[in-house]
């Protein structure tokens, strides 16, 4: 029977080690799980070269860390909204860094659908008397230590008057 009591306590105290380094490891993580979100706003969109009837663009997000510890990432998906209705969605698999109360510039090709495209033609047209599209991008910066940080950035597109111009 003291042998069995033995192995119990040493059992015991080995799991109770492994039990306190898992605590203390993720408690010291937490930090990094706490912070702010990350402001992530549209800094460009250039034309791409499409395929078929797709139209494809390449966004350029300025992604912004308010956070007093750099967030890396792993990879870069992206959905874009028009109206309430999807019109387009994208992923890179660029890897970085953004540094702690700093920014840094992500390029991500979306790819807009025939379909949606004309789906929008006629959204646009019903829009074009306010002259505003209201948009939602929705996205997420994965992987890296921090875990996968999601985001969401919205407002409005303005169309350019549609009015003739005078001579």
């Amino acid at each position: 029977m003291p042998f069995f009591r033995s192995l119990w306590s040493g059992r015991a105290a080995r799991l109770a080690a492994i039990l306190a380094i898992v605590t203390l490891t993720f408690s010291g993580c937490a930090g990094l799980f706490g912070g702010d979100p990350l402001r992530v706003n549209v800094a460009g969109i250039e034309p791409l070269a499409g395929q078929g009837l797709e139209m494809r663009f390449n966004i350029k997000l300025r992604v912004q860390n308010p956070n007093d510890s750099a967030m890396s990432f792993d990879g870069v998906s992206l959905d874009l909204e028009l109206n309430g209705k999807p019109f387009a969605s994208g992923v890179s698999d660029q890897s970085g860094s953004v540094p702690r109360f700093g920014e840094t510039v992500v390029n991500v090709p979306l790819t807009v659908p025939a379909f949606a495209a004309v789906r929008q033609a006629f959204a646009f047209a019903d829009a074009a008397q306010s002259g505003q599209i209201p948009y939602i991008l929705r996205g997420k910066l994965a992987g890296g230590l921090t875990g996968t940080s999601r985001f969401v950035s919205q407002g409005t597109l303005s169309l350019p008057a549609l009015g003739m111009a005078a001579p």
